[in-house]
């Protein structure tokens, strides 16, 4: 128990910090916040619900998008040290690559990259 004690007292002080802030912006805002209004884009009223559902189609675009943003989270870091570990740590990187396109090529075989 002795160990979680750091981790709780950090998640108070957070969960305190929020309160205090969110009651400090209450606290010093000029108008009640508004209710009733319509929300606007570029002042035109919406045009559809907002919560209406997006095509299945988005999900597999936004899918391959994170593969390929996790592919440079890992790929920044890898540049920074590929000159200490030598050509393991560039047989490593193809290897995660390939993984990539791996899935890349099944998502394009499976056409979730048509949109017709």
């Amino acid at each position: 128990m002795d160990e979680l004690v750091p981790t709780l007292v950090l998640l108070a002080v957070g969960v305190l910090l929020v309160v205090g802030v969110r009651a400090l912006a209450r606290a010093v805002s000029v108008a009640p916040p508004l209710t009733g209004v319509m929300p606007h884009a570029g002042g035109l009223p919406p045009v559809e619900h907002p919560l209406s559902r997006f095509h299945v189609r988005w999900y597999v675009v936004t899918m391959v998008f994170l593969a390929f943003d996790m592919e440079m989270i890992f790929m920044y870091p890898w540049t920074l040290v590929v000159a200490r570990m030598g050509p393991s740590s560039v047989v490593e990187m193809f290897g995660f690559l390939a993984l990539l396109m791996a899935g890349v090529l099944y998502a394009w075989r499976e056409g979730a990259l048509r949109w017709t």
